[in-house]
Parts: C-alpha cells; sequence; structure tokens
C-alpha cells in the first residue's frame, strides 16, 4: 500500500484503505503493520500525537544493494581464506610425499612410541622405590602418626574427665565405649 501510493499514512487512514485495495481484515491491520516496522520494510516516526507510516521503493532497493555489497564483500574475503587455505595445504605437502624412506622412518615413530609407552608401564611398577614417592610416603606417614596420637590425647583427656565428673572406672569406661586396654601412644 505504502509502495503504491508512495505516500505517508496514519494508523487510521491505512486502516479504512487495506481492506477496501488488498483484501485484509481491519481487525489484523495493526498487526500486519507492527510486523512491516519490526522487520524494517515499512518506516514510522510520531509527529506530535499522531504516528505516520510510510514506505518508499528506494529504499528496498538501498537496502538490498547494501545486503548485495555485504555478501560480496564476505564472498571475497571467504575467496582469499580459500586460497590462503590451499597455499597452506600445498606448502605443507612438501617433504611429505609417500617415499619408502618416509615409510620407514613412520614405522620407526611407531615402534618408538610403543616402546616408550613400554618403559612408562615399567616405570610405573618401580614408582614405590622412586626416593620422592617413597619421602611423599614418609610424609603422610608422619601427619597420619600425629593425628592419631592426638586422638588417642583426646580419649585419655574424656576419660580422665569421665573419671572425676561421674568417677567412673577406668575399666568401666573402656568397656562401655570399645576402648582397647592396651591404647597407647604410637612411637
Amino acid at each position: 500500500l505504502c509502495f503504491a501510493q508512495k505516500d505517508v499514512f496514519q494508523l487510521k487512514d491505512i486502516e479504512k484503505i487495506a481492506p477496501k485495495e488488498k483484501g485484509i481484515t481491519s481487525m489484523s491491520v495493526k498487526e500486519i503493520l507492527q510486523s512491516l516496522v519490526d522487520d524494517g520494510m515499512v518506516d514510522t516516526d510520531r509527529i506530535g500525537t499522531s504516528n505516520y507510516f510510510w514506505a518508499f521503493p528506494s529504499k528496498a532497493l538501498h537496502a538490498r544493494k547494501r545486503k548485495l555489497e555485504e555478501l560480496d564483500s564476505q564472498f571475497a574475503e571467504s575467496s582469499q581464506k580459500k586460497e590462503a587455505l590451499q597455499k597452506s595445504i600445498e606448502k605443507s605437502k612438501i617433504g611429505r610425499e609417500d617415499t619408502v624412506e618416509r615409510a620407514a622412518l613412520i614405522e620407526e615413530l611407531a615402534a618408538l612410541q610403543q616402546k616408550k609407552e613400554q618403559l612408562k608401564a615399567e616405570i610405573d611398577k618401580y614408582r614405590e622405590c622412586d626416593p620422592d614417592v617413597v619421602e611423599e610416603m614418609r610424609q603422610t606417614n608422619k601427619v597420619a602418626k600425629e593425628a592419631a596420637n592426638r586422638w588417642t590425647d583426646n580419649i585419655f583427656s574424656i576419660k580422665s574427665w569421665a573419671k572425676r565428673k561421674f568417677g567412673f572406672e577406668e575399666s568401666r569406661i573402656d568397656k562401655s565405649f570399645g576402648i582397647p586396654e592396651d591404647l597407647d601412644y604410637i612411637d
């Protein structure tokens, strides 16, 4: 409608004209118009208290030209990237031709990688003899020993408190709480 008459319209004008000329129900004119505005196919502006709508063929033509230029630019850029990648592929193929020597080197590489994996497995087998691992185990054991002695100290403190507070015998406390008779600090 706006293209055909090359004019500016208000919503009420479009609601009157659209049902007659385009067969659009007057109830859906506002929705369709808003959809066209959202898609950028129709322009709108508020002047005073009225909203005006227009769409000129030149705007659509310019939009298509801009889009075409943008796509041409992207195409040229992609073509350059493709050419650069083709050159890179060709350059990387140099020296990698299938020759007897290259095949032998590839076999040797595979054999050496397999040997490396076997040696790694063997090293892992003897890992517990590694001085660093042994020292780490010593440190872990030291921490565990200190923690065990701390808990033993706590148990003795609670037993002492229970004897003073409630007058229980030490053997009765040990039996009630499952404390072994030979409980002592770890050296």
